[in-house]
C-alpha cells in the first residue's frame, strides 16, 4: 500500500494529476505545471508523477493464485460493439449453487492488476465477479499505465459502451450465475455503471464510484436500486450531482447516495496515494452488504 497520502501533495499537485489521469492534460503538461510546486522534492516534478502512480504489487490484496478462488479468462460476444471483448472471471472454489453475478468495471486504464484485485476480492464474498476490459480492440491492458491512458483515447465510445452492455446482458444467463446481476465501476467504470442503469431494466443493483452522471432525461428508465458513493474532494464529478438528484427524485428511481468528506476521486483505489483507508472501507462494506442484499435469488 502506498506510504504517501493525499495529503503529502500540495492541493494544486493533486488537481493537475487529476486532469492528467482523465486525458485534460498530457504527460508533458503535468511535469511543466507541476514543476513549480516541485521544489524540495525528490526527483522533482517527474518524481510527483511517480509519487502519485500505481503501485500495485504494494496493495495487491488477493493473489492471482488464491487457493480459496477459481479464476479464468474469456472471450464474450459483442455483435453491436467491437465483436469480442476479453474478461477476467473470478468465483469461490467449492461454491454450492449457483452465485450471485458482479461485473466489475475498471477506470480509464482498462483491466490493469488492480481491478483484477477487485474482482478477486469481490468473489472472496461468495459472487461470480466478471471484469471485461474496454482496451480488448486495441490488444487489451498494455501493461503500462500511459500506454493505456493513451490507448483509452482512442477508443470508439458508442463502440465501447455497446460492449459493456453485451457483457451485461451476457451474465444474466450464465449457467453458473443466479440471474441476478450487479455492477460496480470507478471513475469511467462508474459512469458506465450509471449508462448500464440507463440501458438494461433487469439490471438488480448498480454501484458507482465517483462516475459521471447519465443524461437527465435517461434517468426515468432506471429501474435498478442504485448506491452511490463520491469524494468530497472531487469537483469535476459532484458538479453533475444535483441534476442527477433531482432526476432520480422525481422518477422515484431507488437510490442511497454517499459523499466521503475530505477525500479525493479515486479514494477507494489503492494503490495510489488518493487512497484513503478509512472511506474505502466504509464504501466498501457498503458494496458489499448492498450487493448481498440485492442479488439474493
Amino acid at each position: 500500500m502506498p506510504h504517501q497520502t493525499a495529503a503529502d501533495f500540495r492541493p494544486e499537485v493533486l488537481k493537475l494529476f487529476d486532469r492528467y489521469v482523465h486525458g485534460d492534460l498530457s504527460r508533458r503538461g503535468f511535469l511543466e505545471q507541476a514543476q513549480q510546486y516541485a521544489a524540495g522534492t525528490v526527483g522533482g516534478a517527474a518524481g510527483l508523477l511517480a509519487a502519485l502512480s500505481p503501485q500495485f504489487a504494494a496493495a495487491q490484496k488477493v493473489r492471482p493464485d488464491d487457493a480459496r478462488l477459481a479464476t479464468h479468462r474469456v472471450q464474450i460476444d459483442s455483435p453491436e460493439g467491437n465483436g469480442k471483448i476479453n474478461a477476467y472471471v473470478a468465483w469461490p472454489k467449492g461454491a454450492a449453487g449457483k452465485l450471485p453475478v458482479v461485473m466489475v468495471v475498471h477506470e480509464n486504464r482498462g483491466l490493469n492488476p488492480h481491478i483484477e484485485d477487485i474482482t478477486r476480492r469481490l468473489a472472496l464474498d461468495g459472487f461470480l465477479t466478471v471484469a471485461p476490459d474496454a482496451l480488448t480492440p486495441l490488444g487489451g491492458y498494455p501493461g503500462d499505465e500511459d500506454k493505456a491512458r493513451d490507448l483509452f483515447a482512442k477508443l470508439d465510445a458508442p463502440k465501447t459502451r455497446a460492449d459493456m452492455l453485451a457483457v451485461a446482458r451476457h451474465l444474466m444467463r450464465v449457467p453458473m450465475g443466479n440471474g441476478r446481476v450487479g455492477v460496480v465501476g470507478f471513475c469511467w467504470g462508474g459512469g458506465i455503471v450509471n449508462y448500464l442503469a440507463t440501458q438494461v431494466p433487469e439490471l438488480a443493483a448498480g454501484v458507482p464510484f465517483y462516475g459521471a452522471q447519465p443524461p437527465a432525461a435517461d434517468v426515468a428508465k432506471i429501474k435498478a436500486p442504485l448506491l452511490i458513493q463520491y469524494a468530497g474532494d472531487d469537483e469535476r464529478i459532484n458538479a453533475g450531482w444535483p441534476a442527477y438528484e433531482q432526476a432520480l427524485k422525481a422518477h422515484h428511481v431507488a437510490y442511497q447516495a454517499f459523499t466521503y468528506p475530505g477525500v479525493q476521486h479515486g479514494f477507494n483505489n489503492d494503490t495510489t496515494p488518493r487512497f484513503d483507508a478509512a472511506a474505502a472501507g466504509q464504501a466498501w462494506d457498503r458494496t458489499i452488504a448492498f450487493f448481498k442484499d440485492k442479488l439474493k435469488a
